[in-house]
């Protein structure tokens, strides 16, 4: 049975609430690594809490690349366990983990393979932890061609898949023509606002319950 709704997203390294918000609402996510990497944004970095109680860049070590390399072809470097590791010190809280929360930071601190499969890991890991559907492709698997970009590239997608609905996040509205995805015969549509905390979820599963966390994700979803 093919599904309704696709959702198509970026993996990005412990991303805060709202991204997950994604994983409830649709019943495909594609995690899009077909793309070139954005250097300036969430795929390999985030903030979290330091010792003294600070938010402060934790950044995943990666090997130089080119600019237009895509998600899928970053590599680490050969020391990466032992970067990271240092990298990973001035994180308390990493040391006050609720023991529901290990396997999360157990794959947090198992670094290694490609940055996309080690990424999608913690992302399965956090959907797991949280009780949400894990049903996931990634964008390489479909072969688009690389003459499609943008929009036409999400539309592509959308069409191999046979999906009805695109979903996305609010701050996607200004990126898309409504009139292109109908006349694709696909809805696009947007999840609502979220006003809630933009710390990344790590913060917030080391520091509140689960079940809540859970239950703001489904409540915010539409």
């Amino acid at each position: 049975m093919r599904p309704f709704s696709v959702a198509i997203m970026q993996p990005y390294f412990f991303p805060y609430l709202g991204y997950f918000r994604l994983f409830a609402a649709s019943d495909l996510f594609v995690i899009y690594d077909c793309v070139q990497f954005p250097r300036r944004g969430w795929v390999h970095r985030n903030r979290l809490v330091d010792a003294s109680g600070v938010e402060r860049w934790l950044t995943l070590p990666l090997e130089y690349a080119p600019q237009e390399t895509l998600i899928r072809d970053l590599r680490f470097p050969e020391d990466v366990s032992e970067t990271f590791a240092s990298r990973l010190r001035p994180f308390s809280l990493v040391a006050k983990e609720p023991l529901a929360a290990e396997p999360i930071l157990e794959a947090l601190r198992d670094i290694g393979g490609y940055p996309v499969d080690y990424i999608e890991r913690l992302l399965n890991r956090v959907v797991a932890y949280l009780g949400l559907p894990w049903n996931t492709i990634r964008s390489t698997t479909l072969n688009i061609p690389p003459s499609f970009r943008g929009q036409d590239r999400i539309l592509e997608i959308a069409r191999r898949l046979g999906v009805r609905r695109y979903l996305n996040s609010p701050g996607g509205r200004s990126l898309y023509d409504r009139d292109a995805f109908r006349d694709a015969g696909i809805e696009l549509a947007f999840l609502p606002d979220y006003t809630g905390p933009s710390s990344s979820i790590l913060t917030r599963i080391l520091s509140e319950n689960g079940e809540d966390i859970a239950r703001e994700i489904r409540a915010t979803s539409g």
